[in-house]
């Protein structure tokens, strides 16, 4: 218990080794004026007896007191060592404890504001204006702290089921070019693993061996989105994973070939695109809507459309396929899926058929194994998917990304789920 008044001042500034010199308070802000209680140094180098070179202050920013805004200036001696034969030469005092080199902030409040913008997902600008400092000081701490939370061993451990997906990170230059990065995830946990950049298999093919053979034999499952580049990826560092096609992309494809099939009908038939009285055009939405969901009224409806404006029957044979293609996930017996897919296929994949559908046939032909996984291991992609969304959101929250780490390190922090509990103890380098 303490009662000397200056002692019970340096307790409730929360920093017990350093000397409180002043204390001044203008309005809403409070100014702490500090200094460390070392008076002897030795050099790092040759261990002489170092002399002192004057003093320097240095503002440093410090989380809130009620609704005050508080700052710490803190005097930092500087020193130099006498042996001429010495390289260290001149240098200023350092105390982690009080606040990291390449910091401006007190080590606390640096790592309040990274909980801050990591896990609450504030804006970087909204917390710079809450403690009063610039928006780079604290987006400094952000990355500090930060990258070395989610760089820790073991963030995500043992993983069962692994997916990829790209996502548009960024639009950059004067001819605003897209860089896109990929996402690696855990899809059982929905767990952010990690961001590479770019949308080909040579950052995913890297990142995944660095983890080890022992991490990659625990992988039974691998899920994509018909993508051939993660395909190839996966057949080349975890081959005796299952891959599963993402039930989702299976079904989003087919829509897709019935709406390039109504277009080119509706080209070919009036001459032009879509426009608000062409029966096509009106039935676009109910072309894509399940036939369960429908209704008597819905289905009448598309019958009499597609009878007037679709006279050879393309439209409706690819809205056909479409609902056979939704029908593949309405069991999950694996050996029948294969036998659908295979079946399935090879009657779309006939001269008789409308061009789109003679494509989706051929496309379910290439990934039926793939497409047929999803029934044995009931693993989709959709948290991967789940998980661009809330980079979006980062994006959005955050910066003008213009460096690739800085959208890692904010995108692991908000989606990696890192154990925040050792944020207090997380050493930067």
């Amino acid at each position: 218990m303490a009662s000397d008044p200056t002692r019970m001042c340096e307790l409730l500034v929360g920093l017990d080794h350093v000397d409180v010199l002043d204390v001044e308070v203008e309005g809403l802000e409070v100014t702490i004026t500090i200094e460390t209680r070392q008076t002897v140094v030795g050099c790092s180098s040759c261990g002489v007896l170092a002399r002192s070179k004057g003093r320097r202050s240095v503002r440093l920013a410090d989380v809130n007191h009620g609704f005050r805004r508080v700052s710490v200036i803190w005097i930092k001696r500087r020193w130099f060592c006498p042996d001429p034969d010495c390289p260290m030469g001149s240098w200023t005092e350092e105390d982690r404890q009080i606040a990291h080199p390449r910091s401006l902030m007190l080590d606390r409040a640096a790592r309040w504001v990274t909980e801050q913008v990591g896990r609450f997902a504030r804006s970087v600008s909204e917390v710079a204006e809450t403690l009063g400092c610039s928006w780079h000081t604290v987006n400094d701490a952000v990355l500090l702290y930060g990258e070395a939370l989610i760089d820790l061993p073991g963030r995500f451990g043992e993983v069962n089921a692994i997916g990829l997906d790209e996502v548009l990170f960024l639009r950059e230059g004067t001819y605003r070019t897209q860089r896109f990065s990929t996402q690696i995830v855990d899809v059982r946990r929905g767990q952010l693993l990690d961001v590479v950049p770019g949308r080909k298999g040579a950052e995913p093919k890297a990142w995944l061996e660095g983890q080890g053979p022992e991490w990659l034999a625990k992988i039974d499952y691998a899920t994509l989105d018909l993508s051939g580049s993660y395909r190839a990826v996966f057949d080349a560092v975890i081959p005796n994973a299952t891959q599963v096609a993402d039930p989702f992309h299976v079904i989003k494809l087919a829509n897709e070939k019935l709406d390039e099939a109504r277009r080119r009908v509706q080209n070919e038939t009036l001459g032009h695109r879509g426009r608000k009285d062409d029966p096509l055009y009106r039935g676009r939405r109910l072309l894509t809507r399940a036939k369960q969901r429908l209704g008597d009224h819905g289905e009448a409806k598309l019958m009499g459309l597609l009878k007037a404006g679709d006279p050879r029957g393309d439209v409706a044979t690819a809205w056909t396929a479409k609902e056979a293609v939704r029908e593949l996930y309405a069991h999950i017996d694996p050996e029948l899926a294969l036998e659908w897919v295979e079946a399935l296929s090879d009657d779309m994949d006939n001269i008789e058929q409308p061009i789109e559908v003679r494509s989706l046939g051929r496309t379910l032909k290439r990934w039926k194994h793939q497409i047929a996984a999803w029934h044995e291991s009931q693993v989709s992609n959709g948290p991967t998917e789940a998980v661009n969304n809330l980079i979006k959101r980062v994006k959005r929250a955050a910066f003008g990304f213009t460096k690739f780490r800085h959208y890692r390190i904010r995108a692991l922090l908000y989606a990696g789920k890192p154990d925040w509990s050792q944020l207090q103890t997380v050493s930067p380098p």
